[in-house]
């Protein structure tokens, strides 16, 4: 199972255990609340530890493609017929700025990283 898949049920299971206290507080029942108080901590921790996974998986991704030696903003025209592009340069890299990748290095453009200039 991937990162993003974990996080979200570990989302799942803390929204239902939140409406199953909300109920047990309506019900004033002790145990019920305590079990699921205990439950959403352990669940809150996971998930936290799965986003610190996320982010760190995306910053060595990060690091890989800075330590490329070229990198250059890619054109309207090269972002339409990208497979071409993609053939005609090897070892390039894509990077959107609206991906949690582009948005870890602080791009404002769509830019492309290859170890020889394009």
């Amino acid at each position: 199972m991937n990162l993003n898949q974990e996080l979200q049920n570990l989302n799942n299971r803390m929204d239902k255990c939140q409406r199953k206290l909300a109920a047990a507080i309506q019900r004033d029942d002790k145990v019920i609340i305590k079990q699921f108080k205990d439950e959403l901590l352990s669940l809150n921790k996971k998930a936290q530890n799965v986003k610190h996974r996320k982010s760190s998986e995306v910053s060595g991704k990060s690091k890989d493609i800075k330590s490329l030696a070229f990198n250059r903003v890619l054109t309207k025209a090269e972002q339409a017929d990208m497979g071409k592009l993609k053939k005609s340069v090897k070892d390039l890299v894509v990077v959107h700025p609206m991906t949690a990748l582009g948005r870890s290095m602080g791009i404002k453009a769509v830019t492309g990283y290859a170890p020889k200039a394009f």
